[in-house]
């Protein structure tokens, strides 16, 4: 009941702040047990999600929304008309037992967040328009999603899912456990993947319109070709198939898939 009174509070607070701050606002998020790994969600429509993993206890955020327009512009589209200032980020922000939500209502302009967490700590991210996604210092397992954005995972260690549909995706790994699977997609975009140089996986790799290269020993296996058919809505039965290139780096082990249909691949030997 204290717990739940507590997060109603939090509520409030940051209503308050964010409705007297203007376009710039900050946000401490104690947590529950601070010397455990917590996990937090953020979902954004637009803009851009920056996580850093810190020494410290709590989770920081700072939120910036974008203006719309120049004032000159404003003024030409509305024939002189004061504006009145609506700088509401729509914003809501719960923490309960380690577990931190954060959301934007915000459709028509870009919310930006910039976001401090203690290194072990699990991720969901994800954002829709006019944004990329960084995550750098991290220790955790990472889900995430972006649609119209590049995807920048830097120096992080755990696991990863990662997919995008116009961006590049870049990811660079201090420690992999060799036991999760990973997987990273994108539509429009070049992957650049740099694993521990002793990880042992397999690789499952696809790029429709692109090359793939890589300095790891790859014991590649026979190619891979898999049918899936569908009936159109004429009636029509139709068959495409996926070609994959698989193999066994070091002996083999989880399985990462990486695909793009427009750009290459690259998987690299980090230290």
């Amino acid at each position: 009941m204290k717990r739940s009174l507590f997060i109603l509070t939090l509520l409030a607070l940051c209503a308050h702040a964010f409705a007297q701050g203007g376009n710039t606002e900050e946000i401490v998020v104690p947590l529950t047990r601070p010397n455990d790994t917590g996990t937090m969600e953020v979902s954004l429509f637009s803009g851009s999600i920056q996580v850093t993993g810190t020494k410290g206890k709590e989770v920081v955020i700072r939120a910036n929304m974008e203006e719309r327009a120049s004032k000159a512009q404003a003024k030409e589209e509305t024939g002189g008309l004061r504006r009145i200032a609506n700088n509401s980020m729509g914003l809501t922000v719960t923490e309960h037992n380690n577990r931190v939500e954060v959301n934007s209502e915000v459709m028509n302009r870009n919310v930006n967040l910039e976001i401090q967490v203690p290194q072990n700590f699990n991720l969901k991210l994800s954002s829709v328009s006019r944004g990329d996604i960084m995550v750098r210092n991290v220790n955790g397992n990472l889900e995430i999603d972006n649609v119209n954005g590049s995807i920048n995972l830097e120096n992080v260690s755990g696991s990863a899912l990662a997919n995008t549909v116009n961006g590049a995706i870049k990811a660079n790994f201090l420690r992999w456990d060799n036991k999760a699977p990973m997987a990273f997609s994108t539509l429009n975009g070049n992957l650049n993947i740099t694993l521990p140089a002793n990880s042992k996986f397999n690789a499952k790799l696809n790029s429709d319109r692109g090359e793939i290269y890589t300095d790891f020993d790859l014991v590649q296996e026979a190619r891979q070709t898999k049918a899936k058919g569908a009936r159109t809505e004429g009636g029509v039965y139709q068959v495409s198939t996926a070609d994959f290139v698989t193999g066994k780096v070091n002996g083999g082990g989880a399985e990462i898939m990486v695909k793009s249909m427009n750009g290459n691949i690259y998987i690299r030997k980090g230290k």
